[in-house]
């Protein structure tokens, strides 16, 4: 809460900010599938989930008026659960090595029909919440 008051004081007003954190589906599973993935200080992991709920409720005390939302990367939750049922260090297992290798494909090519199979899954798959917030204008 600290951080996000920070973080309010110092944008300007009318300013804009976009907060992302790891969404809670998606994420909830990769603590089921791994212990080791929500340790601190596991490359990758997180040791906190946060709800859509709870997130714009910390930008509103914070003082900021939540505008929107949405989800994202929804291709990138299912290399994290093979990471996490592997063993989230393990980089060199086959599966968690191609499919990486299919990300890296798809953020330099950017292909029309993942672009779509992402969109399209982003709603409920999707790795990322970023929830939109302004800080009010001051008569």
């Amino acid at each position: 809460m600290v951080a996000l008051g920070e973080i309010a004081r110092v944008l300007r007003p009318g300013g804009v900010l976009a907060a992302t954190v790891p969404s809670w589906l998606p994420e909830k599973v990769n603590w089921m599938l791994s212990d080791e993935y929500h340790a601190p200080f596991v490359p990758g992991g997180h040791v906190r989930i946060y709800s859509a709920t709870e997130l714009k409720a910390k930008l509103r005390a914070s003082g900021l008026t939540v505008t929107g939302q949405h989800h994202a990367h929804a291709l990138h939750s299912p290399y994290w659960w093979l990471k996490c049922a592997v063993g989230p260090t393990n980089d060199g297992h086959p599966l968690v090595a191609r499919y990486r290798q299919f990300l890296e494909w798809d953020i330099t090519r950017s292909p029309r029909g993942i672009r779509v199979a992402d969109k399209v899954l982003n709603p409920m798959l999707g790795k990322s919440l970023v929830v939109y917030a302004t800080k009010p204008v001051r008569a």
